[in-house]
């Protein structure tokens, strides 16, 4: 099934939402006494105008502590003591070892978050495995075939699906496989990695999750483990350094475990998550400046926005993109909570006008909070593209300014369906959607703050939106819906997409959410293909678009992690923040 078929059928145009309430009053589950309001450009005080309020959660955090994070594990003693290991992993890399004990290293590199050490060593161990003509080793090893199928795979190799057919008998996998757990939960990893149109590969997710569900407790529990671990989120949509956080853990309990290998991956993720301490506390230090944390109506989620950077690219290098792109996505959530929970109709509209025009000149038009917002936006842009000019040599503003643009018009289009009553069909809210999620907008970030060379081609393919931004965003938008709509809609949010495919069709919202995750599975597929395209852009940005879709999925998988935080969020901030890893 093409991607763009998959919203149809489809209705000519928004339908109204029968409602009790004038669409001027909407219902509230909290109230702001409001001091000023705009009738078209005059201000006037009307002190009866009364606000929607999310009732949002304080953050969790404290931000003195946060600012007090030391940063213990960046003296030269560490690094020095990492520089060795690193060699002698190289060393194992390239050393004599069958074919599948060096597909089996890779793997426990990769997931313990050493990747970045070795990428020219993987690559060309991983070109020799491919360019074996001999796969005698595989014989009928169902594990080694499914493990050699997906990293080949996730590198860009041409591996077809049909090294799967010798499991198979009268075109359906063979039962026997089932006896072979190890094998089984292999390639349900794999087909993870199939593509569009792939259906042994759909056919082997649909296998495999049905008998790893069924298996009872006659596997060991390490197995069993590893078992609830892939079912909960395969390794594929898992992110970096929550997985490796989790893999340290796990590998240190195999049998076959390699002590040189292990000691690096802890010395490695306390020195990194030194590295993320000193600038999480530096942002913490600017958002307390800033005073956007006083901000009772918006989201105080600073250290979350921070996860969110860190989680498209977590190198050490990259301090200075996660700096500036926490710094962006902070200010889009608290613009976005303007346009959804605090500004009128009126507001909005006059403060997207301004966003438009890039022009400042009678924000005192807007009210005190909603003017200070734009200020802090504002000005934080221009500093960035001040940076970005002074070290890139580009003007960046135009582009950033335009980002911002099309993203408030966005958030004004879904308040006035708010405000006039109406439901969008499913493919009308997603292409608006798509926008509103601000995915567009912090990949554009990402690109002009990770890239040396910034090249205007680039920029305005960027700004076509191409399909594999489009594929991130989507998967963003679906989680984020997934997570969080039935909070939004008991405050009096738009309609999201499961609300929209139930209206469409008059489905359950079981079967509404069960389509919602059809949806991101789909547009995986896509992606998977679209990550080795050619682009006038490469490393590291190509990487950080898909990894915003699976930090989306970190973030909305038990609920929205993102609005409400002290859930899974939290515990995956205090690994990755505050809880170094025990060094033996």
């Amino acid at each position: 099934m093409a991607f763009q078929d998959l919203f149809s059928p489809l209705l000519a145009s928004p339908t109204r939402i029968p409602s009790l309430s004038s669409p001027k009053t909407p219902p509230t589950t909290g109230i702001y006494k409001a001091d000023r309001c705009v009738a078209g450009n005059v201000v006037t005080h009307d002190p009866t105008l009364t606000r929607r309020s999310a009732n949002y959660l304080p953050s969790v955090w404290d931000y003195d502590f946060v600012q007090s994070l030391s940063t213990d594990y960046t003296d030269e003693k560490y690094m020095r003591q990492a520089e060795r290991l690193k060699g002698d992993v190289k060393h194992l890399i390239n050393g004599v070892m069958d074919p599948l004990a060096r597909l089996e290293l890779i793997d426990a590199i990769q997931r313990l978050g050493l990747k970045y050490h070795f990428e020219m060593e993987i690559k060309n161990a991983l070109e020799n495995v491919y360019k074996n003509s001999n796969d005698a080793w595989l014989h009928h090893d169902l594990y080694a075939t499914a493990l050699r199928f997906r990293l080949l795979r996730q590198h860009g190799f041409d591996v077809p699906q049909d090294v799967f057919e010798r499991f198979k008998e009268t075109g359906k996998f063979k039962t026997l496989l089932c006896e072979d757990v190890k094998g089984l939960l292999s390639l349900y990893e794999a087909s993870f990695f199939g593509l569009e149109g792939e259906t042994t590969m759909d056919e082997a997710k649909a296998f495999t999750t049905t008998h790893l569900k069924d298996l009872k407790g006659n596997i060991s529990a390490s197995l069993s483990r590893k078992v609830d671990h892939s079912l909960d989120m395969p390794v594929h949509w898992r992110l970096t350094r929550v997985e490796a956080r989790w893999f340290i853990d796990t590998y240190e309990q195999e049998p076959d475990m390699i002590p040189t290998l292990l000691e690096l991956a802890k010395l490695d993720y306390n020195i990194v998550q030194s590295i993320h301490r000193s600038e999480v506390s530096k942002l913490a230090r600017w958002w307390v400046d800033l005073g956007l944390d006083k901000m009772t109506f918006a989201r105080d989620r600073l250290v979350e926005h921070y996860f969110w950077c860190l989680g498209l690219l977590s190198e050490p290098r990259f301090g200075h993109c996660r700096e500036m792109a926490t710094k962006i996505t902070c200010l889009i959530t608290t613009i976005d909570d303007i346009y959804d929970v605090y500004g009128s109709l009126e507001e909005v509209e006059l403060l997207t006008d301004f966003i438009d025009r890039w022009d400042i000149n009678g924000i005192d038009q807007l009210p005190h909070l909603i003017k200070t917002c734009l200020l802090a936006m504002y000005n934080s842009s221009n500093e960035i593209g001040y940076w970005t000019m002074k070290e890139r040599g580009f003007n960046i503003i135009p582009y950033l300014s335009k980002a911002w643009a099309d993203l408030c018009k966005a958030y004004l289009k879904e308040a006035r369906w708010y405000h006039a009553g109406c439901k969008p069909t499913l493919e009308e809210y997603l292409e608006n959607a798509l926008v509103s999620v601000a995915g567009p907008a912090i990949l554009l970030s990402f690109y002009f703050l990770t890239t040396d060379e910034i090249t205007k081609e680039a920029l305005d393919y960027i700004g076509k939106l191409p399909s594999i931004m489009r594929c991130s965003s989507m998967v963003l938008r679906l989680a984020n819906d997934l997570g969080t709509s039935s909070d939004e809609l008991a405050r009096g949010d738009n309609l999201k997409a499961v609300q929209c495919y139930m209206n469409e069709t008059g489905a359950s919202e079981e079967v509404a959410r069960q389509h919602v995750n059809f949806l991101i599975q789909e547009t995986w597929k896509t992606m998977n293909k679209d990550v080795f395209k050619d682009y006038p852009f490469s490393e590291p940005f190509l990487s950080s678009i898909p990894n915003m879709a699976r930090t989306a999925q970190c973030f909305y998988q038990y609920g929205d992690g993102h609005g409400v935080p002290d859930r899974s969020t939290k515990d995956h901030l205090m690994s990755l923040l505050v809880h170094p890893v025990p060094l033996n």
